[in-house]
């Protein structure tokens, strides 16, 4: 058993149920799956369940966003390096596969890979093998590989810009999370949620009507990640722990402003 509770994933939308119980069905499974979505509607979180149910718990959960490394890096952060490997490799290093070993790989924003190593990749993803830089030694693979992408891969194809191949061998399971718009019914427990994780007395925070009508109409271009800088703002400022509509910063610029206006006092 894991030694923390598995990932929740909140909500009880009709499509949070079904991407919940998709979990549930295929976490045991050692097979490859993309994780799709809007940015910041919670994929990262999804992999995580998929790893917390799965047979791989008390393995390691290793996560790498491809947009955030530099390209001339990826490679040796990866499959690791031997040192010698080139000028900057002062010691052998482990690449992020071989950390991942008995556990879960998550690729995120797999769409940002570049195409001479996808190649790489899908090798190593069929043979189970992978050969560190400036080493002939191959080391055998036990890692589940969970990727994700905010990225239409089928347009990033057509375009010569990824891999199908590749494409096909990440992808056995597909498991899409809706953006935030499709499921107003899970706004207000995510805010719970959210308030567990942000306010130390979080069970005595109430939200105004004002309040929980603002928050289900506003449509959330940022998706979870913007609803949760929403609730950490009305923590801040609000003083008595009831949060009322003026509480609510939401992330257009000009509107914050006039909402800070309203809260704080005059000079």
């Amino acid at each position: 058993m894991p030694s923390n509770p598995p990932t929740p994933i909140i909500g009880q939308s009709p499509a949070i149920e079904s991407l919940r119980q998709l979990v549930q069905a295929i976490a045991a499974s050692s097979s490859t799956a993309l994780v799709t979505g809007e940015s910041g509607t919670g994929k990262e979180l999804v992999a995580r369940a998929l790893h917390d149910y799965g047979k791989r718990r008390n393995g390691p959960f290793v996560a790498v966003n491809m947009a955030a490394i530099p390209r001339e890096l990826i490679e040796s952060d990866l499959f690791g390096h031997e040192k010698g490997a080139f000028t900057s490799a002062i010691k052998d290093k482990k690449g992020k596969f071989e950390l991942a070993s008995g556990g879960t790989l998550f690729l995120d924003e797999i769409g940002e890979m570049p195409l001479h190593l996808q190649s790489k990749l899908l090798r190593v993803l069929q043979e189970r093998l992978l050969t560190r830089l400036g080493s002939e030694r191959q080391v055998a693979l036990d890692v589940r590989i969970i990727a994700a992408t905010n990225k239409d891969l089928r347009v990033a194809i057509a375009e010569r810009q990824f891999r199908e191949d590749l494409y096909f061998r990440i992808s056995t399971f597909k498991l899409r999370v809706p953006p935030l718009r499709e499921r107003q019914g899970d706004i207000l427990p995510l805010v719970a949620s959210l308030l567990l994780r942000h306010a130390p007395n979080a069970q005595e925070f109430t939200l105004s009507e004002e309040a929980q009508t603002q928050l289900l109409a506003y449509p959330w271009p940022g998706n979870v990640r913007e609803l949760e800088n929403v609730v950490q703002r009305a923590v801040v400022l609000c003083s008595d722990q009831h949060i009322k509509a003026h509480h609510l910063m939401f992330d257009d610029a000009a509107d914050m402003q006039t909402r800070l206006s309203l809260e704080l006092p005059a000079a």
